[in-house]
C-alpha cells in the first residue's frame, strides 16, 4: 500500500466531515476515509503492472492436468513494480480473439467446469502463456507479463495506462521472448522466402505487425523462438539480418533509443509497412518509440495519428515530422500532418541537421538585408494554435500559390536540407499534393524567411460531379483520344479528395494538335482549365505520355485554377453560378469556348464545350467571365436555352 500524495498527513475534523464525505470513488474502486489521525492509502497497482506468478501458474496447470483439486484462493496474477521486479515478457502475433486467453478467463479458470476449463487450456493462446512460463522458470524468473491476460481490457482506464506504459514495461524486462508462430525451421530465417512467409514480403508475420516494432526495440535482450518453442537466436547476434528485415539500423537494435534517438521521420518510417487490426493502433503503437503519451480514443480512426503528431510537436522541435511525402498514387492536399506512418516510407535514412550547420545554410541563402540576429530563437519553437502551427520557415515561391520550404533535416550527411512543397490558400499554408520531399541542390538561392501558419486541420470532404457535353467538338472534326487518369461514366465524372483531377485529351483531325480540358477540385472548390500550349517536345509524345505530363502540370497549379474560377463566380449566385472562358487553339483560327453552370439545387457542375472560327485572330483573354443565371435559363446536354 502507498500513501496518496494528495491526502498524505491530512487530518480530518470529525465535527466537520459528514458521513457522505467519508466515502469517495478513486480509480473505479470505493475507499472509506479513515478515522482521525490515520493516513489515507491507495492500492499499489495504480503505479505498477499486473504480472503472472510463474510458479503459481505452473503449479495450477500441473494440478489441472492431473485432475486434482485446485485451490481457488491461489492467485496467479499479482501487481508488482516494473522498475524493481525482475520479470520476463512475451512478444507474439495476436491470433483471433477466441484463440487468445484474456484476463477474466485467466482469473476464473480454476472455478470453471472441467469441460470449459479444458477448452481454454487447449487453445494456442494458452499454450503460448504456458510455454513462456516454462521458459521463464528455466531462466530463473519468478514473474512473466503477457499482454493478452495481464490487462483487464474491460477497464478503459487500465487499458489506457497499460498502452501508455507498454514501451517502458518492455524496456524494463530482463528478457523478451519473441514467439514466431509461423517459423518451423530450427534456425532463424536469413533469406526472404515468399512461399514460406507470403504475408510480409517473405519474412515471418511477427515482423509485419505494428505493436511488435516497439517490442523489438525496447528490450535489450530479445530471444526468438520458433513454432515449437525452440530457441533460434538473439537480437544482438541477429542484428544484421534484423536490419535487413525491418530497416532499423544495427546500432538501434543493439543499444536501443536511449541517448541515441533518430529523428521523428526515421522512426515513423520503420512502421511504414506494418499493419494493425485497429487503425487507431497505427498511432498508439508508436507512442513509446516517440516518447509521448496521450489518451486512447478507439473509434476516432486516422485522427489518432493526427493527435500523435500534434503531441510530438508539443514535446519536440523536430521538423522532420513535416518531411513525409505521399506517393503519386495517393493524391492529397490539406493538413500538414501525415495520414498514416506509410507516408514516411521514404524517410528511412533521414537525419536532423546540426543547428549551427542549418543556420549557415540559411545565412547563405537569405537576402543580405534580412535581419538575422534572432534567427536561432525564431527557428527554435513552433506553437500549435487554433489557426494552425505558427512557424518560421525559409520559403521560395515555385508559382503564384506554391512554395518550397527548407527543413533542418536531410537524407545523407552530404545533402542539403530537405525541401517540402506547400500551397498558399486564403493566407494559410497547406501540404501540396503528391510531391515528395526532395533535395534542392544547384538551384538559385531565392529564399525568404517568413512566419506562416501551417494548417493541421482536415479540409471538409466534398465530392463534385461534372456533366460534360462535347458534341460540338466532334461535329467540328475533333476527336477525344481518351480520359486520364480514369474513365468517365458516359459523360459524367465524380471527383473526390483522393481523386481531385481528371481530364479529356482532344486532337484536331486536320492539324493534329492536341489540347486537354481538366476537371478538378481543390480545397473543396470545383474548377475547369483548358491547356492548349504546344511545343516540339510535347508534339512528339504519344497521347498517353502527353496526358501524364499535362496531368501533373495541371495538378501542380490546381489552387490557382480553383481561385480563378471561384473569383469569377463570386458575383453570379442568384440561382446558380455560371461562367464562360474562351481559349484560342494554337496554330488555328479556332476558339474553344468553355461554359459552366453550377446549380445551387443540385450541386452538379454542367460543362459545355463549343468551337468557333475567328479568321481575324481577335484578342481572347483566356480568363473566366461570370454571367447571371435566371430561372428561365437552364443547361441541357446539347443546347443553351
Amino acid at each position: 500500500m502507498i500513501v496518496s500524495p494528495q491526502l498524505q498527513a491530512y487530518r480530518f475534523d470529525p465535527a466537520i466531515v459528514s458521513d457522505l464525505e467519508r466515502s469517495l470513488i478513486l480509480f473505479e474502486e470505493v475507499w472509506t476515509l479513515p478515522e482521525v489521525n490515520d493516513l489515507v492509502e491507495t492500492d499499489a497497482h495504480l503505479s505498477s503492472m499486473r504480472l503472472i506468478k510463474v510458479e503459481a501458474f505452473l503449479e495450477r496447470e500441473h494440478l489441472m492436468k492431473e485432475g486434482k483439486p485446485v485451490d481457488h484462493r491461489n492467485n496467479v496474477l499479482e501487481f508488482a513494480d516494473d522498475e524493481e521486479t525482475e520479470y520476463a515478457i512475451l512478444s507474439h502475433r495476436w491470433m483471433k480473439r477466441e484463440v487468445e486467453v484474456d484476463y477474466g478467463e485467466m482469473v476464473k479458470l480454476a472455478k470453471m467446469a472441467v469441460a470449459q476449463r479444458d477448452e481454454i487450456r487447449q487453445r494456442e493462446g494458452y499454450q503460448k502463456i504456458l510455454q513462456s512460463c516454462k521458459q521463464a522458470q528455466t531462466d530463473g524468473y519468478e514473474w512473466l507479463w503477457v499482454d493478452t491476460c495481464c490487462i483487464d481490457k474491460r477497464c478503459s482506464a487500465e487499458l489506457s495506462e497499460a498502452i501508455n506504459s507498454m514501451y517502458q514495461w518492455y524496456e524494463n524486462a530482463k528478457v523478451c521472448y519473441a514467439y514466431l508462430h509461423d517459423v518451423r525451421a530450427s534456425s532463424f530465417p536469413t533469406a526472404r522466402d515468399k512461399e514460406g512467409y507470403p504475408k510480409f514480403d517473405g519474412w515471418p508475420e511477427w515482423f509485419s505487425r505494428g505493436w511488435t516494432l516497439q517490442e523489438l526495440i525496447a528490450p535489450s535482450n530479445v530471444q526468438f523462438f520458433n513454432k515449437d518453442w525452440q530457441s533460434i537466436g538473439y537480437k544482438r547476434t541477429l542484428a544484421p539480418t534484423l536490419q535487413k528485415i525491418t530497416g532499423i539500423p544495427e546500432h538501434i537494435l543493439i543499444h536501443g533509443l536511449r541517448g541515441n534517438r533518430p529523428c521523428v521521420a526515421q522512426i515513423m518510417s520503420w512502421a511504414a509497412y506494418r499493419t494493425t487490426t485497429r487503425v487507431e493502433d497505427r498511432a498508439y503503437s508508436l507512442m513509446g518509440l516517440l516518447d509521448v503519451n496521450m489518451p486512447m480514443l478507439y473509434g476516432e480512426g486516422k485522427k489518432a495519428f493526427h493527435r500523435l503528431q500534434l503531441e510530438i510537436i508539443r514535446a519536440s522541435n523536430d521538423q522532420s515530422i513535416f518531411a513525409w511525402g505521399c506517393s503519386r498514387i495517393k493524391v492529397r492536399t490539406g493538413s500538414i500532418l501525415a495520414d498514416d506512418p506509410s507516408d514516411f516510407w521514404i524517410c528511412g535514412r533521414m537525419e536532423l541537421m546540426g543547428h549551427d550547420e542549418f543556420i549557415q545554410y540559411i545565412r547563405k541563402n537569405v537576402p543580405e538585408e534580412e535581419e538575422l540576429d534572432s534567427i536561432e530563437d525564431r527557428l527554435g519553437t513552433f506553437p500549435i494554435t487554433n489557426r494552425g502551427i505558427h512557424i518560421w520557415l525559409l520559403l521560395r515561391p515555385r508559382a503564384s500559390s506554391h512554395f518550397e520550404a527548407w527543413l533542418p533535416c536531410r537524407f545523407h550527411p552530404s545533402d542539403p536540407p530537405v525541401a517540402i512543397d506547400l500551397v498558399l490558400w486564403e493566407s494559410d499554408y497547406y501540404a501540396s499534393p503528391f510531391i515528395s520531399p526532395r533535395n534542392l541542390a544547384n538551384k538559385a538561392p531565392k529564399w525568404e524567411l517568413r512566419q506562416v501558419y501551417l494548417r493541421y486541420q482536415d479540409l471538409p470532404h466534398r465530392n463534385i460531379t461534372f456533366e460534360i457535353d462535347d458534341s460540338a467538338l466532334t461535329e467540328n472534326g475533333f476527336t477525344c483520344c481518351d480520359a486520364f487518369p480514369k474513365e468517365f461514366t458516359g459523360d459524367t465524372l465524380t471527383l473526390t479528395n483522393t481523386d481531385p483531377l481528371c481530364f479529356k485529351v482532344y486532337s484536331d483531325s486536320s492539324t493534329k494538335h492536341r489540347f486537354v480540358v481538366g476537371l478538378g477540385q481543390s480545397f473543396g472548390k470545383d474548377w475547369i482549365h483548358v491547356s492548349s500550349d504546344e511545343s516540339d517536345t510535347t508534339l512528339q509524345l504519344r497521347w498517353e505520355e502527353y496526358a501524364k505530363y499535362k496531368y501533373f502540370e495541371m495538378l501542380d497549379r490546381a489552387p490557382e485554377h480553383a481561385q480563378a474560377m471561384n473569383k469569377a463566380r463570386s458575383g453570379s449566385e442568384r440561382h446558380g453560378q455560371g461562367c464562360i472562358m474562351q481559349t484560342r487553339l494554337p496554330q488555328t483560327t479556332s476558339i474553344l469556348q468553355t461554359s459552366s453552370i453550377m446549380w445551387k439545387s443540385s450541386k452538379i457542375c454542367r460543362v459545355r464545350l463549343d468551337i468557333f472560327h475567328d479568321p481575324s485572330f481577335g484578342d481572347v483573354s483566356g480568363e473566366w467571365t461570370a454571367f447571371d443565371v435566371d430561372v428561365g435559363i437552364f443547361f441541357c446536354t446539347s443546347h443553351w436555352y
